[in-house]
């Protein structure tokens, strides 16, 4: 099969493409936003394109969802940033000398990426989402090819949607770029051009897999919450303003009277007759009501919270035992060691992998990509541990190499006290 570039040139085997493919369009600065009037029905609706390989709307109204929820958009941000702050190294191999030196390549190309770290948020952005598309801009320079930069491309711009063609193939696996010359059913990402990134919260099709599906529902509940409470803030934060008139007062002082009402909320103050009244009456059992509101926002944001983060003691004042936080941070951290070895394997195959083909060849051994996340371990208690382990139960089969390994401490040098 030959591959073309958007322009109708060959390309080349074993070398990069070097022009930008997925351009943005007329149609990719405008947004339909979803989450405007959003009704059950209308996001049920959303869905169901979505399960069918549409997922324009969907990723608008998740984009929505992120930007409009300040709850939301934390959490998310707070589980991305987790996976983007960690340390990271390329390990070659093997010790050998050719793949030592291929590792050391890597890691100084991924060094001058221009946008390395905004690119891994970019490819976190998978985890809301349930895939993350950038495309690598490839630059040659000195004889050897280099990453300019990683550019983050909107998940509106894919199709899942299989082509008439092949009409029981049911919802592709794999996204298609649309574009003006197949707007419906979309091209096939031209190979080693674009990092797919993907995140499964659960089982199935990707465009099902992202967190931001089970969250939608508690989006659309807060937000109708949140009307309601600001619509009774304004009805009841204030008393009720009742102006009172008597049958003999003139038109020109019932319309001053009718304006003092009016204005009294913003201006605190009127000028009228003394012969009209102005009573202001306390509304009762407006203060439980409000905590009605107060508690349903509480318990979407909670729920969002569970589902983002696994947890909810990290991000919520509430009530528990330093045990029970404990056991929920290292749920978070579960997610944070799943998301750092996902994202690690996506850099290895799909950025490290051809860099190194367009530089050393095919059939070369690839260094591998590693976060470091392992948490901070208790060395009090782990000295503790095998104090017991020596002297009470009587082990000797602590190597001092591990011992020196476990705390960090430097082996002696020879003849160094």
């Amino acid at each position: 099969m030959t591959l073309l570039d958007r322009y109708g040139r060959k390309i080349k085997q074993g070398e990069p493409v070097l022009e930008e493919i997925g351009v943005t369009g007329v149609r990719d600065r405008y947004s339909s936003y979803p989450s405007q009037g959003l009704t059950p029905e209308r996001l049920a609706t959303i869905f169901k394109e979505a399960d069918a390989g549409d997922i324009l709307r969907q990723a608008e109204l998740f984009e929505e969802m992120e930007e409009k929820d300040a709850h939301l958009g934390s959490v998310l941000q707070t589980r991305k940033l987790a996976v983007a702050g960690l340390e990271w190294e390329v390990v070659a191999a093997s010790d050998d000398k050719e793949d030592e030196k291929i590792a050391s390549f890597v890691k100084e190309a991924l060094f001058w990426v221009e946008n390395w770290d905004e690119a891994l948020i970019d490819l976190l952005d998978a985890i809301g989402k349930g895939f993350a598309v950038s495309e690598i801009m490839w630059e040659i320079d000195e004889g050897k090819v280099w990453i300019k930069e990683l550019k983050w491309r909107h998940q509106k711009k894919f199709t899942f949607m299989p082509s008439p063609e092949y009409p029981n193939a049911g919802i592709l696996d794999a996204p298609r770029l649309l574009t003006d010359k197949e707007p419906v059913y979309g091209e096939d990402l031209i190979p080693n051009k674009f990092v797919v990134h993907r995140y499964r919260a659960r089982s199935g099709i990707v465009s099902r897999a992202g967190i931001l599906r089970p969250c939608a529902y508690m989006y659309l509940f807060k937000n109708y919450t949140i009307k309601d409470w600001v619509i009774f803030n304004e009805r009841f934060a204030m008393p009720m303003r009742i102006g009172k008139f008597s049958a003999s007062t003139s038109e020109a002082d019932r319309k001053v009277l009718r304006n003092a009402v009016y204005n009294l909320g913003s201006d605190a103050a009127a000028v009228i007759s003394d012969s009209t009244v102005i009573e202001l009456l306390e509304q009762a059992g407006k203060r439980a009501s409000a905590e009605i509101f107060e508690r349903l926002t509480d318990f979407c944001d909670r729920s969002m919270s569970k589902a983002v983060l696994g947890q909810t003691l990290t991000t919520e004042q509430s009530q528990g035992t330093y045990a029970t936080a404990r056991v929920h941070q290292m749920v978070r951290q579960d997610l944070l060691e799943a998301d750092a070895k996902a994202l690690a394997k996506t850099i290895t195959m799909q950025i490290i992998r051809p860099l190194v083909e367009f530089n050393f060849g095919r059939g070369k051994s690839l260094p591998v990509f590693k976060f470091h996340y392992k948490a901070d371990e208790d060395l009090k208690t782990l000295a503790e541990t095998y104090g017991v382990l020596v002297r009470d139960v009587g082990f000797d089969g602590i190597p001092k190499s591990h011992i020196y390994e476990r705390f960090g401490i430097p082996v002696p040098k020879e003849g160094e006290k």
